[in-house]
């Protein structure tokens, strides 16, 4: 088992403000949110990046984005406005733990350039 700080945080060891927990993922709220919602999505599993997925990996992340994400957007009340799914992918993509996970930001527009 990976020791980073999200394995920590699947593993209760660290606390977090638990939103979400099933057997594979956990979501929590972001310590510095970007947007008033603003909770990570990480599987349990330790996998550093999308670059590292394999065909095991499929079925995780398929239930994350199309189970998880879903169902976490309807609670969180960001679902009928709209909300952005960001995996930011090594060092110049700004992964800064290196653990998968899925930033879900709504509550305010997301548009780019902002405006």
């Amino acid at each position: 088992m990976a020791d980073c700080i999200f394995c920590k945080i699947a593993r209760k060891e660290i606390p977090s403000s638990l939103v979400y927990e099933d057997e594979t993922v956990v979501a929590f709220k972001d310590l510095e949110p970007q947007a008033p919602v603003h909770v990570l999505v990480i599987p349990k599993k330790h996998i550093e990046s999308l670059l590292a997925l394999t065909d095991e990996d499929k079925a995780l992340v398929g239930h994350i984005l199309a189970d998880v994400v879903p169902q976490l957007a309807r609670e969180l009340g960001v679902a009928e406005k709209g909300f952005r799914v960001v995996a930011n992918t090594g060092e110049e993509g700004g992964q800064s733990v290196k653990h998968l996970h899925f930033h879900l930001l709504g509550g305010r527009s997301m548009q780019w350039p902002p405006g």
